[in-house]
């Protein structure tokens, strides 16, 4: 899907680096289907030296069975079956929501809704990674139904290492489109976008409405900011974990040795709204906004 419709070349004309990741299940369970085919042939010479050839086969299929399950187990570590599920169900419709992601989508549109009729100060909805688009949906619901009240609470958006052009880019992505236009171009909220080069497994820098195909000169957010890493990070720490990948890409949401514009705890715990934090604060020098989608529309 990803091949034939054109999202896999235009990603990686964006960034390498999740496209590179989006690979790697395919990968590594080809490698582990190769292993365990070589352990059930192993264990099928290994057993016709004593047993007639059904219970030879028997046993081959048996140990290659078990490599197969034992790579299971420790998926927890190797991330392939995780991450190729997740491409799977994102893709197997062409990037339409799948049903049971709109009922998902429709219980989070709910809370915020029921959220914004409180008396906070302010509302702030956290997506990572892939519940970056999860959320751009689920709030453009959410805005769809329940008017911003002056008098009510702020309404903040923060995204951390979104991968949304995996979604976005494909052909029937129509409604994740159309809902990154309404967003992009609302004054109803806050959306500040966190990424870093550093992270590979991220579409760093990249404003996920403009590569998209829906950005404008009328566009209101995001606000594109690096968490760089390099510079956030003891030496000791960067060097630590630059290699660590998918630990890497779960930086956003733990504490920093040198914090300076981007720090979680501080945005999520600390006195102020996100509007009021990074008021006035300019977009990364390094950001990406060039219309990159082969898919644009926004309706079938």
């Amino acid at each position: 899907i990803y091949g034939t419709s054109g999202a896999l070349s235009a990603m990686f004309g964006l960034r390498k680096g999740p496209v590179i990741a989006a690979l790697y299940p395919v990968v590594a369970l080809l490698v582990q289907a190769l292993l365990a085919l070589a352990a059930g042939r192993i264990a099928f010479a290994l057993s016709t030296l004593w047993l007639p050839g059904w219970a030879a086969l028997l046993v081959a299929l048996l140990a290659a069975w078990g490599v197969l399950k034992l790579f299971q187990r420790l998926d927890r570590h190797l991330y392939a079956h995780y991450l190729m599920q997740d491409y799977a169900f994102g893709a197997r419709m062409g990037g339409a929501t799948p049903p049971p992601l709109e009922v998902r989508i429709a219980a989070f549109a709910q809370t915020i809704e029921a959220a914004l009729q409180g008396k906070a100060d302010e509302i702030l909805v956290v997506g990572h990674s892939s519940g970056a688009h999860v959320a751009v949906q689920a709030l453009a619901l959410a805005l769809s139904k329940v008017p911003i009240r002056e008098d009510g609470p702020a309404l903040s958006f923060l995204s951390l290492g979104q991968v949304v052009p995996m979604i976005s880019f494909l052909p029937w992505a129509h409604a994740l489109r159309s809902d990154l236009h309404t967003m992009g171009h609302s004054d109803a909220l806050t959306w500040v976008d966190v990424s870093a080069p550093g992270d590979g497994c991220t579409f760093a820098l990249c404003d996920p409405v403009a590569v998209s195909g829906q950005g404008s000169e009328a566009q209101t957010g995001p606000l594109i900011l690096s968490a760089a890493f390099s510079q956030t990070l003891s030496p000791a720490r960067w060097k630590a974990l630059r290699w660590r990948f998918f630990r890497l890409h779960f930086q956003y949401l733990c504490a920093f040795d040198r914090p300076s514009d981007y720090e979680y705890f501080q945005i999520t715990a600390g006195p102020q709204t996100l509007r009021a934090r990074f008021a006035g604060r300019r977009p990364s020098a390094q950001k990406i906004s060039r219309a990159v989608s082969p898919h644009q529309g926004r309706t079938p």
